[in-house]
């Protein structure tokens, strides 16, 4: 189901909680909010469609990918960059990112995962990140 967005700033200023199997109808949720969206967003946190758990939805090359409970546990190359947010009002903000990122999550059947993403791929989770953290661009 296509959630309405959240744009509220001190809503989207706190951390998210953990996400579980009850959970999954939220991700789904998110996932076809993201499509619904796909012509100006390419990632979504659940926050953004007012739901404060740790899940997040992106796009990945030609595909989507859902991850559940991600964390970042290394990143390298720091860059300074400029990004949008559909639930920002306002222009580009200025954020600094890392070309590579170690991200560590759960797949929607709790299966955990550890990959390496790198260049817009990986910008994409750090913002998605940072947004499961309460941390705005």
């Amino acid at each position: 189901m296509v959630r309405e967005l959240m744009h509220d700033p001190f809503f989207l200023g706190v951390k998210s909680e953990p996400a579980g199997k009850e959970d999954l109808p939220t991700a789904q949720d998110l996932l076809d909010t993201l499509l619904a969206h796909r012509d100006t967003c390419v990632g979504m946190a659940a926050n953004m469609i007012g739901v404060r758990k740790r899940i997040i939805a992106f796009q990945n090359g030609s595909s989507y990918t859902l991850m559940l409970n991600p964390e970042i546990v290394s990143g390298t190359g720091e860059y300074e960059t400029e990004e949008g947010c559909l639930s920002l009002l306002g222009g580009p903000r200025k954020c600094k990112r890392f070309r590579s990122v170690q991200v560590k999550w759960q797949t929607t059947s709790f299966k955990l995962q550890t990959a390496v993403f790198t260049g817009w791929t990986a910008q994409i989770i750090q913002h998605e990140v940072d947004h499961c953290n309460g941390i705005l661009i």
